[in-house]
């Protein structure tokens, strides 16, 4: 297969899970229905809804920060520059119809944007990627933890319990050899790019030489790591908080099972667009474990959704309205041959 056809293949892979999880989800919402899906989503208000967006634009200060830990020196230019990142590569992820991979590609972009060097913003965002991996594993065997002490037994007799347990024995396996690649991998493409694509060696050298001055300070790396630990447990909160806004209040311990469970779901269905309709079904199935209906579940999810989607889009705009400066910039810098 050419490369031009098997990219094709790629976008009509994506395109398909997309139209399946916006198909699953359409169905999950008219069988418990929509009625009360949307009396749950609308008793959270005006205000409440509000505070949800409030708590959206944190969180991306806090990933914001985990990620600029692995990338000295530290200043408020930096700062910025990473949040904005981070609010980028998640809102390409949760509106766009890419995979997280893609969101991860447009983020680091939009850091080069900000005068970060190419081969910086690709190797931290990979290192950022594997410590947010990490974290999400200790997050995960928390819930499940957690999940066992208030159900016992729930490990043995609930599928999705059962999966996630395999999924983090799988996790742990590829995070270790996540960390292996960029040790030694990165030296390996440099010298295959050196012979066979000349024009690819000075990006491959430049991503291996920032990996390699990345992991010389593992100490950077374990703090981006509890901050993404936090981050993890941040977005537990979020799901109590919004639990709380429509009247429907769980523990804070059990918001953490829900959503451990729930990011291991994503992480399984990584190639699944803005997780759509995984999300849904994850949150409907969830729900009942803690005396909740599974259209409480939906509600969350839409909610969650909303908040993408309402701090997403001017994202995603300021995002292009830098390409467009940078496009502009380009163009008077190298005009083209011949122009006066």
């Amino acid at each position: 297969m050419s490369a031009p056809d098997a990219k094709r293949s790629v976008k009509l892979g994506v395109v398909l899970a997309a139209l399946a999880g916006v198909l699953g989800a359409g169905y999950l919402i008219f069988m418990v229905g929509f009625g009360a899906v949307a009396d749950a989503v609308l008793s959270v208000g005006w205000d409440g809804f509000a505070l949800l967006l409030l708590y959206g634009a944190a969180n991306f200060v806090l990933l914001g920060i985990a990620w600029l830990l692995v990338v000295p020196p530290y200043s408020w230019r930096n700062a910025v520059t990473f949040c904005w990142g981070r609010a980028v590569r998640d809102s390409a992820g949760d509106i766009l119809p890419f995979s997280q991979f893609g969101g991860m590609v447009i983020g680091a972009r939009a850091t080069i944007l900000r005068g970060i060097p190419q081969g910086l913003a690709f190797a931290s965002m990979i290192v950022d990627t594997t410590v947010e991996m990490i974290a999400q594993i200790g997050i995960v065997i928390l819930g499940l933890v957690i999940l066992t002490l208030h159900l016992p037994g729930a490990t043995s007799r609930i599928p999705m319990v059962q999966v996630t347990i395999i999924g983090i024995l799988v996790a742990i396996l590829a995070a270790g050899a996540f960390v292996v690649v960029q040790r030694r991998g990165f030296a390996f493409l440099e010298r295959i790019a050196e012979r066979l694509l000349p024009s690819a060696a000075a990006p491959a050298a430049a991503i291996n030489r920032s990996i390699n001055a990345i992991h010389a300070a593992p100490w950077r790396m374990a703090a981006a790591c509890v901050v993404h630990l936090l981050g993890w447990l941040f977005s537990a909160f979020g799901t109590w908080l919004a639990l709380t806004l429509i009247q429907a209040p769980i523990s804070f311990g059990e918001a953490i099972v829900i959503e451990s469970l729930l990011c291991a779901a994503r992480s399984a269905a990584v190639f699944v667009p803005a997780a759509l309709g995984v999300q849904e079904a994850g949150y409907a199935l969830m729900m009942p474990l803690f005396g909740l209906t599974p259209e409480v579940g939906i509600a969350i999810s839409l909610l969650k959704r909303a908040r993408e989607i309402t701090l997403g889009v001017p994202v995603l705009l300021s995002w292009q309205i830098a390409e467009g400066g940078h496009a502009v910039a380009a163009r008077s810098a190298h005009p083209p041959a011949g122009s006066e």
